[in-house]
């Protein structure tokens, strides 16, 4: 009787940790496009956001890809390998997410608006994810807007519903800060008690968000099931989608400012009739931005005064 082939065993690769000279070569080249741009706060725009800021004076704009680390991995930014993917494999952003920075005012004050984010999901690590917070961390800014879509779990966020985050659940399967330590992230282990400052959230709410909540966040890119939905409830989540949270504890870390919001594009798996499709996420989102629109223009002014 012959010998069983070895077999090697399965094993789960970790995230990559946060490459903090990725992170110095994109402040870098940022630095050398924008030299003189000062922004008081950035906004990170996630699905269906996009045009939220169409009221705001573009001053520059910039594609993620002449951002190293933001835009395509550097083994496909002419390396050997580029153009070696697999056959109908095609390297996009998620839907609803442009791939371009802003440099942007609005009433006098100066920002940083990211049209789009990049997610866990994607599979490239922390890096590309929570690169827009260091490029702001590194410009000066001092506090962010983080926003998203999401699935609504509490019975009031009806799809269309703008809820300002107060607090999140980590679901991702990982943490940024995992891995090497930055001295320039600060403390090793940065308390997040209050990650969302309550004076933005509420600024939120003076100004047009309907409600407040606590978001959790998953690793996707699947929706989630029922059964995950009832236990989401149960851990005390009101809404969940698939980022936001890397971008909060980084920012935390940084000693910045963050205020979270989120549009609620559906009824989480099981709670309504619908089948999940990311194209009915975006459709809601649609119909939502004409609030959304006066939101952050309310919300600049408030911060602004």
């Amino acid at each position: 009787m012959g010998l069983m082939p070895r077999r090697t065993p399965f094993t789960i690769k970790p995230m990559k940790a946060i490459d903090p000279v990725l992170l110095d070569q994109a402040a870098a080249a940022l630095k050398k496009e924008w030299p003189d741009a000062k922004p008081a706060l950035g906004i990170i725009l996630g699905s269906g956001w996009g045009d939220a800021v169409a009221d705001f004076t573009v001053k520059a704009e910039l594609p993620y890809e002449q951002i190293p680390g933001l835009g395509l991995e550097r083994s496909e930014r002419g390396s050997a390998n580029a153009g070696q993917r697999p056959e109908g494999v095609a390297k996009t952003y998620s839907p609803g997410h442009a791939g371009q920075l802003l440099h942007v005012e609005y009433r006098g004050v100066e920002l940083f608006v990211f049209q789009g984010r990049r997610h866990v999901y994607e599979g490239e690590g922390w890096t590309p994810v929570v690169l827009p917070i260091w490029l702001l961390k590194q410009f000066g800014a001092k506090t962010v807007l983080l926003t998203n879509a999401s699935g609504g779990i509490r019975e009031d966020l009806r799809p269309g519903t703008l809820m300002a985050i107060e607090d999140h659940i980590n679901l991702l399967g990982g943490n940024p800060l995992a891995g090497p330590h930055h001295p320039a992230f600060g403390e090793r282990f940065p308390d997040q008690t209050a990650i969302y400052d309550h004076d933005l959230r509420q600024a939120l709410i003076d100004v047009g968000a309907d409600a407040s909540g606590i978001y959790l966040a998953v690793h996707g890119p699947t929706f989630e099931t029922p059964a995950e939905i009832r236990a989401f409830r149960a851990l005390g989540a009101d809404a969940v989608g698939m980022s936001t949270v890397p971008e909060a504890i980084l920012a935390n870390a940084l000693g910045m400012k963050v205020a979270g919001l989120t549009c609620v594009c559906n009824w989480a798996a099981g709670l309504g009739d619908e089948k999940l499709t990311a194209d009915d996420v975006l459709q809601t989102a649609k119909e939502a931005m004409p609030r959304m629109r006066e939101l952050l223009r309310r919300f600049i002014e408030a911060y602004r005064s």
